[in-house]
C-alpha cells in the first residue's frame, strides 16, 4: 500500500512535493522495521532532500526526516553517522517547537539509546531525565 500510495503521489503531484516526501518516509520506515536497510536509506535520503528543498530548513518535518535517518543508522550500529543527525534533529525541534515539546522527549530518548549502546552511561542518564521531565510536564 505504501508503494502504491507513493506511485500515485509521484504521478499526480510534483515529484518534489512534501507529500511525496512523507510517502517516501513511510515506506522507508517500513523497510527499516523489516531490516531492509539498504532499501530504506535512499528513500530517507530522497525524502530529506525534498523536505529541505521545499520547507524551511528548520521545519519540524525536516527534523523528523533527519531523525528517521539517524534511527536507521543507529539500528545498524553506525553510531558515528547517527549522532550528528540526532543532534541536528533535536536542535531543530528546540528552535521551532521548544525544548519542552513532547517530540523533544522522543528525540532525547533516541539519543540516550545511542549513548547507552556506546557505553556513555552518564550522558544516557542525563538525557533520560530530561525526557522524563518533559513527559511528566505534558501528562
Amino acid at each position: 500500500m505504501y508503494i502504491r500510495s507513493l506511485a500515485i503521489k509521484e504521478k499526480t503531484l510534483d515529484p518534489k512535493h512534501p507529500s511525496v516526501a512523507t510517502s517516501l518516509n513511510n515506506l522507508a520506515t517500513l523497510y527499516r522495521e523489516q531490516g531492509r536497510y539498504t532499501e530504506a536509506e535512499p528513500l530517507y535520503m530522497r525524502a530529506l532532500e525534498i523536505f529541505e528543498a521545499t520547507l524551511n530548513p528548520d521545519h519540524p518535518a525536516v527534523a523528523s526526516s533527519i531523525n528517521n535517518l539517524a534511527e536507521l543508522y543507529r539500528g545498524q550500529g553506525w553510531y558515528t553517522e547517527a549522532e550528528p543527525l540526532f543532534e541536528r534533529s533535536m536542535t531543530i525541534i528546540q528552535n521551532t517547537l521548544g525544548a519542552d515539546h513532547p517530540k523533544m522527549a522522543e528525540y532525547l530518548e533516541s539519543m540516550a539509546d545511542l549513548y547507552r549502546k556506546t557505553g556513555r552511561e552518564k550522558e544516557t542518564e542525563v538525557l533520560e531525565q530530561q525526557a522524563e521531565t518533559i513527559r511528566a510536564a505534558t501528562r
